[in-house]
Order: structure tokens, then sequence, then C-alpha cells
């Protein structure tokens, strides 16, 4: 048996591709839902869209500081796992979810998958830095999206008969996913956009969004980029990044904040945008893959193959300097080639894990 323990809506999208896969090839899998972000009947409708059987088990853990998040995460993915046996789990990426969920099977014996394994921001300021570099040293299968990912791997010392470089399930995802999209929404005609001809923006980071100055700042230079360009700025607002700009008092002026979208919606407005400007990790690779500029505001990242191939710039989070990297992202020919693989990685993950269980 598989069971893939997930938590956030970025991490229900890029396994998405592997819970079609264990579906088209009838295996017994269960999936694990630890409610990380936000609340299960809000997810729900995100299953639902991407045409996904509903999870198995619901934790519902809620929000809390790191140390209660993953301690609640931990307690209820020991039980599902105590009473499922599973022969492996899966977790993807880098939250709370993935390095707890990891830990209990662990602890009980169980082999661990990770997904996206190798990445590295070497910024250990970051809580995700720390839940990647813990689950990959936890991991039995270690499925890196790229050759830089092994290296990463391979320099802490992991062996390398555990690692395989399968592609990043992005791609997959946003294959499969695109085309849903196209049968179920357009959000361009609901929003009297056209192609090309608006900006589209995220923000969620705590380092960027919970610092009044910072946060003030970013806003500033989208505000300038308005002026300048005079295209329409998309800035679907995280409930966390809306609270602060109301608690904070941060004006607005001529960005279009609208509430989150569902992620058909997301990734139509994505393809068609002019530059995405994001502090999302999975929003500079759907970004690269899709070919349209990014302009990321940090001052470091983990997907360093965005910036490598030049679909991906780091702009920090001063409003000169974002305005000065949308210039140049602006200048941009598209031309670059995708370095995530070719949308196969969740058969390849699911092949691993059908021959290990059957070993």
């Amino acid at each position: 048996m598989i069971g893939i323990v997930l938590g956030t809506r970025p991490e229900i999208i890029k396994m998405s591709p592997v819970i079609r896969e264990c579906a088209r090839r009838n295996l017994d899998y269960f999936v694990l839902h630890t409610g990380q972000h936000y609340s299960y009947e809000m997810d729900r409708l995100f299953f639902e869209e991407l045409d996904l059987p509903e999870p198995h088990h619901n934790l519902d853990v809620g929000s809390g500081t790191h140390a209660e998040q993953t301690a609640r995460i931990m307690t209820g993915v020991e039980k599902v796992l105590a009473k499922e046996a599973p022969d492996v789990i899966l977790v993807q990426g880098d939250t709370n979810t993935v390095v707890a969920g990891a830990l209990a099977a662990s602890k009980l014996h169980t082999r661990v998958g990770h997904i996206e394994a190798g990445l590295r921001s070497f910024n250990r300021w970051m809580p995700e830095e720390i839940n990647r570099i813990l689950t990959d040293h936890m991991s039995d299968y270690l499925f890196a999206p790229t050759e830089k990912a092994r290296e990463n791997l391979l320099k802490e010392g992991i062996d390398d008969k555990k690692i395989c470089v399968t592609g990043n399930t992005v791609v997959d995802a946003i294959y499969q996913n695109l085309d849903i999209s196209r049968k179920k929404v357009n959000v361009l005609k609901n929003l009297d956009l056209k192609p090309k001809e608006y900006f589209l923006v995220t923000a969620h980071r705590q380092e960027n969004v919970d610092n009044r100055a910072r946060l003030k700042d970013i806003i500033s230079g989208l505000e300038s980029i308005q002026q300048e360009f005079s295209m329409p700025v998309i800035f679907p607002v995280h409930p966390r990044t809306a609270r602060r700009i109301d608690e904070f008092g941060i004006g607005h002026d001529g960005i279009q904040l609208t509430k989150p979208f569902g992620f058909l919606e997301f990734l139509q407005l994505e393809a068609q945008a002019r530059i995405v400007l994001t502090d999302s990790g999975g929003v500079q690779e759907e970004a690269c893959v899709l070919g349209v500029p990014c302009a990321t505001m940090r001052y470091d990242t983990e997907r360093p193959e965005t910036i490598d191939v030049g679909s991906n710039i780091l702009v920090g989070t001063e409003s000169a300097r974002i305005l000065e990297g949308v210039r140049s992202a602006a200048t941009w020919e598209n031309c670059w080639k995708n370095p995530y693989g070719d949308g196969i990685a969740g058969k390849m993950i699911v092949l691993v894990c059908a021959a290990a269980r059957s070993g």
C-alpha cells in the first residue's frame, strides 16, 4: 500500500499526477490530508476542481506555531499509519506536513519517499529549508526534480542509490490541469483581461507580509509598475496578506486586489500574464514551465534552475529594485528550455514505489 500525505493546496496540485497514476494502475493507496493551512471543506473544492477522489483521511490540524502544528500532524499521521500499515508514504515539498509525516513514518519503520528532494536555498532562516533538509535525511527514496537537486543531496552524504531524478511533478500537473481548465473556466473573460496585457502577483511568505516596511515597499513597487506600464496588476491576496494589509493600513492605488482563485483559474492567469511577480517557489516553477517571465520578490531561491535558464530574476523587496527587475523581464524573448522534465515524473515515482511495495 502507498500512503500519500499532503496538507496544503500546492501539495494537492503537485501530488495530483501521483494520485491519478495510482488510480490508473488500480494500486492500493490512500490520501491523508492534514489540513495544515486551510479547512478541509475549502480544500474539498480543490479536489473536485481537479477531478481527484476525496482524501481517505482528514486531520484538519489548522494553524499554530511551527512546534504546535508539527506535533499535531505527527500525532494524527502516526494513528493513521498504524491503522493502514502502508509499505511506503509519499510527501512532497517543504511544509510542516512533510517533515512531520516523514518523522512519524520513520518512527514506525515505514519507508518514506520525498518528492521534490534536494532543493536548497542555503538560507536556514527559512523554516522550509530546515524541513527540506530533515526530510531528505529521513527518506528512503529521494525523488529529485533536477540534476542540481541530486548534486545537493550527494554533497550532504546521501547514498546515490536512494536518489532518482524524475523531473518535477509540477510539469505533469500543469499539462494535465491546463487541459482541464480550458474545459471548465474562462477567467480572462470574467476579469475583462487581454492575454499578455496584465501582471499577476502573489505574496504570502512570512518574512515579506508580516514586516510592515517590507510589505509597504512591495506594494509601492507594484504601484510603480502599474503606472509605468499602464496595464492591470492583478493581485489575488492570500488571507494572511490581506489581514496584514488591513492591519498596517497600506494603500494600493491602481492594484486590483482579488480573493484567491481556484487553481484552474490561477493557471489560466499565469499562462497568459505578461510577467508574474511572486515570492512562491511553486509559482517560479509554474511560470518557467508556462514560458512566462517571473520576478521573484526574494533575495534567494531554492529554484536556481529558473535563474540559470533565464526565466526568473530575483528582485528583492525594495520598490525601485522590483520596478527595475520588471523592466528587464519585459524585454525577454521567453525562449528558455524547461529544466523540470517532460511530464512523466508522477509515473516514474509510482513505478519506483510499486516496485518497492512488491519487493
